[in-house]
């Protein structure tokens, strides 16, 4: 799955076949997969809580290399409760003596609606879809994802997972092409996670108990 301005953008994989759901939020993507083996989940979810960065997240720029700005920081948890952006920078100053992107800052609701969550089912893993994509075809130099050509580029990396002319027959509205394939990527993490395949990068537990990894 992966994030849409109105919630979440799910693909259910089984062979041969591709459902796609949009999601308002959080807990709608958990009851909509709640038959799923994995659900790979693009957004942090285990949070640091103070200077140090999560390693996951060192460890996947670096994979990434000019790819590198897909990735952001996880911010600390106290930043997540800020109200607006120059207070999220201001706490944020305090605990790491950086400040957070507005983009970052806007990602932060998405991000409470998963720390909202009481539970958290061991099927859910965090993924990022660019490490995915990357893994699942190392031969690609991809270009960016927005473009025609890192589009097409995605569409044929992910004909080793799907047939996309089956899985991108029926989209569902409010899902933009871009979300629809890192969901897909992020399906293929996850279904590696289930087979017990899936490499693991990072190894820590946050204040919470929540794993801060990143699924490949």
């Amino acid at each position: 799955m992966d994030g849409v301005p109105d919630g979440w953008v799910v693909a259910r994989v089984r062979p041969g076949h591709v459902d796609w759901e949009v999601c308002a939020d959080a807990a709608a993507v958990l009851a909509a997969t709640e038959d799923c083996a994995a659900v790979g989940v693009d957004i942090p979810i285990g949070l640091p809580a103070g200077r140090d960065r999560r390693a996951c997240d060192v460890q996947a720029a670096l994979r990434l290399g000019r790819a590198r700005s897909s990735v952001f920081p996880a911010p600390p948890r106290a930043v997540l409760a800020a109200p607006s952006h120059p207070e999220a920078c201001r706490v944020a100053r305090e605990l790491t003596g950086r400040a957070i992107s507005l983009q970052t800052f806007h990602i932060g609701r998405k991000i409470r609606e998963w720390e909202a969550l009481a539970v958290l089912p061991d099927r859910v893993v965090e993924v990022h879809p660019e490490l995915s994509v990357r893994t699942l075809a190392p031969d690609v130099p991809f270009a960016p994802k927005k473009t025609a050509r890192g589009a097409g580029q995605r569409i044929a990396a992910l004909t080793r997972w799907v047939d996309p002319a089956a899985a991108l027959v029926d989209l569902p509205p409010g899902a933009r092409f871009d979300d629809v394939l890192d969901a897909l990527a992020a399906s293929w993490s996850a279904w590696r996670w289930a087979r017990g395949v899936a490499e693991v990068i990072g190894d820590e537990v946050d204040a919470r108990g929540r794993p801060m990894r990143v699924v490949v």
